[in-house]
C-alpha cells in the first residue's frame, strides 16, 4: 500500500508538470498562429478543427485536469486508508481538496477570468502537497525497513 500511495502521489505531481507544459504549448501555439495572421474566435473554437500546432495542448490540459488528476486524487485518498503512516489520510484529503478547488477554478475561468490567478497558484499547492505526501510515505517506509533489519537477531 505504501508503494501504491507513493506512486499515485508522484503521478499527481507529474500530472501538474504535464498540465503546465500543455497549457504553455497551447498558448504558445495560439500566439504563433495569431502572429501569422490567424484568427481565434468563437467560430474557430466551436468548429472542433485543429488549426494550429499548439491546440493539442489545450486538450491535454483539459483531459488531465478534469479527468486524470482528479481520479488520481480520489485513488490517493482511498489508498490512504490502508497506509499506516501518520498523516497519510490528512495529506490525501488535502491533495483532493486542492484538486477540487483547481477543477472548480478551471471551469470558472470563462465567467470569472480572475480565477486564473487562483488556478495558477493553486496548481503549485497541488504539486507541493502531492510531493510532500509521496516523500512522507517514502520516508516512513524506509524507517520501517531499517527498524525491521536492525531488530533482526544476528546469527
Amino acid at each position: 500500500m505504501h508503494r501504491a500511495y507513493g506512486v499515485i502521489a508522484w503521478i499527481i505531481a507529474g500530472g501538474v508538470a504535464v498540465q503546465a507544459a500543455a497549457i504553455a504549448f497551447g498558448v504558445g501555439g495560439m500566439v504563433h498562429f495569431v502572429q501569422d495572421g490567424g484568427v481565434v474566435d468563437k467560430a474557430l473554437i466551436e468548429s472542433g478543427q485543429v488549426t494550429y500546432l499548439g491546440e493539442i495542448g489545450f486538450w491535454i490540459h483539459a483531459i488531465g485536469g478534469a479527468v486524470v488528476i482528479p481520479l488520481a486524487a480520489v485513488i490517493l485518498l482511498l489508498l490512504s486508508f490502508g497506509v499506516r503512516v501518520r498523516g497519510a489520510r490528512m495529506l490525501a484529503a488535502i491533495v483532493l481538496g486542492l484538486v477540487a478547488l483547481q477543477v472548480m477554478a478551471g471551469f470558472g475561468l470563462r465567467d470569472l477570468p480572475y480565477l486564473g490567478l487562483l488556478h495558477g497558484v493553486n496548481a503549485l499547492a497541488v504539486l507541493l502537497a502531492s510531493v510532500y505526501a509521496a516523500l512522507r510515505v517514502s520516508r516512513s517506509s524506509r524507517k520501517t525497513i531499517e527498524k525491521a533489519t536492525s531488530d533482526a537477531v544476528p546469527a
